[in-house]
Formats: C-alpha cells, structure tokens, sequence
C-alpha cells in the first residue's frame, strides 16, 4: 500500500511534527453541491458510548455529530459503520503497563504506542453505538482493535501496517469508489480510516462537521493539513446534494 504511516508518526503527531507535520495554507474545502452516487460509501467512525461525554475516553462534544450524521446518512445508499473493539487488558491501555499513565507512551513490535485509558471493551455498554445513532440501513460493522497485541485507529488497517480489516476489499468488490468519513475522531481514527482509504484508490470526502477531534497539541489542525497534501477533501454536511 502506497502511502502508508506508522504509529511513530502518530507519537509525532502529538509532538507537532512528522506524519501530521504542518504543510503551509489554511481551510481546504471542495466546492458545494457535492454529488453523492450510487458508487459512494458514507462510512461512520467510532460512534461509541466511550467516546462522547460520560464515556471512557471522551472527544469533547462527541455527542454532537450524532444528529449530523443521522441526517447525511438517508443521502447515501451505502454505509459502513466502525466500532473499536478491545480486548480486556488490552496492549494500548495504560493499565496493561507497570508504572505507566494514559497519554504516556511505550515501544512495541510495531513501534511507539500511546497508551490510553481503559475504553470499548467488548461486550461493554462503553464499547455500544451511541443510542442515538439511527443508520438502519447500514449494510456492514467493522470492528478493530480487537487483537490484544495490536491497536487499530483505521478501518482499513491495523497498527502494526501489516493486518488489514477486509474493508478496501469489500468497497471493491462492491465497485464503490468514493468514500465519505465522518466520526471520531477527526485527528485519530478519521484521519487514518481518511489517509487508508486514500491510499487504496479511493477518492476520498471527509465532512467536518460531522466530526470532532481530541486536538493533543494542535493535532487537529495538523490531521487537516496531512489529509490536503494527499488530495482528500474537506467537506460541510451542507455541500452535500
């Protein structure tokens, strides 16, 4: 796969260099009257009780794209929904490291990780679609992180960039070739889920404000940058047609 990143560059991310490394120029958008076609896939990021206030490893205001991503979801034919799904004492979580804190950091197999709080633990209400997430059309769940060694931010790939979800597979054999992201959150597992999706040959949307980011040193801005200097665009809900 062209293209690809390493969690390294995740740690540099928060850092303020490397992979989400700023590249120059401000707002990206595309223009308005965004056609959406039977060859579209709206794909939903990690719209978990663990990620809004109240849950395990909240995104400020999480909860707020639910109602967006609701609307945007009865334009498309086809939607793919994600969950993180992890293992009890799973290799990410602080706790599964002596001594170590959340947002803390240790080498692994595959490279640097950050180490988060306990979160979507299988079988959990944490790990739960947010109860207010009505997608019933949504043709296809893909869960990642479930392997206890390896962590997963992206829907097309894990961490260690070598195990892949099956889903670039599935968008082609469907002959889908525009993917529109949305979710949480936008500097983690929306940019990477975005930049996969790049790099297996799709044209790739990414609607802001059905979306919200964590933004750990700026990485939010950082993510927007990365994700223009590939050729993803930035959209509004409102662009849609």
């Amino acid at each position: 796969m062209k293209d690809q990143y390493s969690r390294r560059d995740t740690l540099r991310l928060l850092g303020g260099a490397g992979m989400l490394a700023a590249l120059g120029g401000v707002g990206f958008k595309a223009s308005a009257g965004v056609k959406i076609s039977d060859a579209s896939a709206l794909i939903v990021v990690d719209v978990q009780n663990c990620f809004v206030p109240g849950g395990t490893l909240p995104v400020n205001k999480g909860d707020e794209v639910v109602p967006v991503i609701n609307a945007i979801a009865q334009k498309f034919k086809n939607v793919v929904i994600t969950q993180d799904w992890h293992t009890k004492g799973h290799v990410s979580f602080a706790s599964s490291h002596a001594g170590k804190k959340p947002f803390e950091t240790t080498k692994l197999a595959y490279g640097e990780q950050v180490l988060w709080p306990d979160h979507c633990v299988q079988g959990t209400i944490d790990a739960d679609l947010h109860k207010d997430l009505v997608i019933p059309h949504a043709q296809l769940i893909i869960r990642k992180g479930y392997h206890e060694g390896t962590d997963s931010y992206s829907a097309f790939q894990e961490a260690d960039r070598k195990a892949n979800t099956g889903l670039a597979g599935y968008l082609k054999e469907r002959k889908l070739k525009t993917v529109y992201v949305t979710g949480l959150a936008t500097d983690f597992c929306v940019a990477w889920t975005a930049l996969d999706a790049k790099s297996a040959g799709f044209e790739v949307y990414v609607i802001e404000d059905a979306c919200r980011g964590i933004d750990l040193n700026g990485s939010v801005a950082k993510a927007w940058e990365t994700m223009k200097s590939k050729g993803i665009k930035r959209i509004q809900s409102s662009d849609l047609a």
